[in-house]
């Protein structure tokens, strides 16, 4: 197992993708603590919310849960690319863990092109071999989630990758990122023409000190913010 606990975390425009409104998990596969004990419990019924989106929105596909999880049936997963084709005012971001099932899935059938498809990199024992998976995903943008962001990756190959996001982790027991670590894979994104969002320190800071609520550390990496984008996207602005 990954050491990185969440699968990902719920992100909020007002915070780390700023003037952004990104939408959580409407066609989701939740798990629900309460009702159903943590079991995956797939949620059919929120297939139809998109529709129901006036605005372009940059919706995030699997906040709290993997879609490719080994007990979501294909099926089930062909209905989610269904509604995200049926919806090309919307850009959908896709985040996995479980790459091999991802690449199985996307092996015989096309990525809608507003699909964003992305891997978790947090180490590299787990999250690095997941990149080579990834490029032979044919899709429009192909992403990178190093959050959060747990030793030094080292040189990464970022070839046939549209877009890193990086982070510190947070919450009930959040280990620390090295300045370096983040440093390093900025450098390599500036290295390799790759576009770099910061998203942020976590739980502890730059100067290693740890304090209470993610906010307090801010985002600012070597003195600013970073908020690119994949080349010729522009994201939509909150009303």
């Amino acid at each position: 197992m990954s050491r990185s606990e969440n699968i990902v975390q719920t992100r909020k425009a007002s915070r780390h993708f700023k003037v952004i409104p990104i939408r959580k998990a409407v066609i989701d596969d939740f798990r629900r603590p309460y009702a159903n004990e943590f079991a995956l419990t797939l949620q059919p019924q929120k297939l139809a919310e998109p529709y129901a989106i006036r605005e372009p929105s940059l919706i995030f596909v699997n906040s709290m849960s993997d879609l490719f999880h080994a007990d979501v049936p294909f099926a089930y997963i062909d209905l989610v690319m269904a509604v995200i084709a049926d919806t090309p005012q919307h850009t959908y971001q896709v985040l996995t863990k479980r790459a091999e099932r991802m690449a199985e899935y996307f092996a015989c059938r096309d990525v809608p092109d507003n699909a964003w498809i992305g891997v978790s990199v947090e180490d590299k024992k787990y999250g690095v071999p997941r990149i080579d998976v990834l490029r032979a995903v044919n899709a429009k943008v192909r992403w990178l989630s190093i959050e959060p962001l747990l030793e030094d990756l080292g040189e990464l190959d970022l070839c046939d990758i549209h877009w890193v996001v990086a982070g510190g982790e947070s919450g009930h027991g959040a280990r620390a990122m090295h300045p370096a670590w983040v440093n390093r894979v900025l450098r390599n994104c500036q290295a390799q023409n790759v576009p770099f969002h910061f998203k942020q320190w976590g739980q502890w800071g730059a100067d290693g000190v740890k304090r209470s609520g993610k906010s307090a550390n801010g985002r600012l990496l070597d003195g600013r913010e970073w908020n690119e984008w994949p080349v010729g996207y522009t994201p939509p602005v909150a009303k």
